[in-house]
């Protein structure tokens, strides 16, 4: 029963990962168009750089957007625009996992993750 609640557990923590990488998109895209060359406040730049750390160790290599990239630099303080451009990378390569996982499983459905 514990390998089961392992799995849902997994499962709720990607949900959330995904509804977390959407809606950040979404809100920084609305800043990005209205002021795409200002920096992001140290705030939402911890808050990004938190949710790309969970998302590579979701990811892994293989859906990971670019192996050279990990977080955004705390020094040199991105804008807005270069963050919703990656998180549109990142919320593609989510997107792909959860379908690939689905279609393992044989479903339409979120399938689950083997080895998490």
């Amino acid at each position: 029963m514990a390998k089961k609640n392992e799995k849902e557990e997994a499962e709720h923590e990607f949900e959330k990962l995904h509804d977390q990488i959407s809606s950040l998109h979404l809100e920084l895209s609305t800043l990005a168009k209205k002021s795409s060359n200002d920096a992001l406040n140290k705030f939402k730049l911890k808050v990004v750089n938190d949710i790309l750390t969970r998302s590579n160790g979701f990811l892994g290599e293989k859906y990971k957007p670019f192996k050279d990239f990990e977080r955004f630099e705390d020094e040199s303080i991105p804008t807005n625009s270069d963050v919703t451009m990656m998180l549109g990378q990142y919320l593609a390569c989510v997107e792909k996992l959860r379908y690939d996982q689905s279609k393992s499983a044989g479903s339409t459905t979120f399938g689950g993750f083997d080895g998490f």
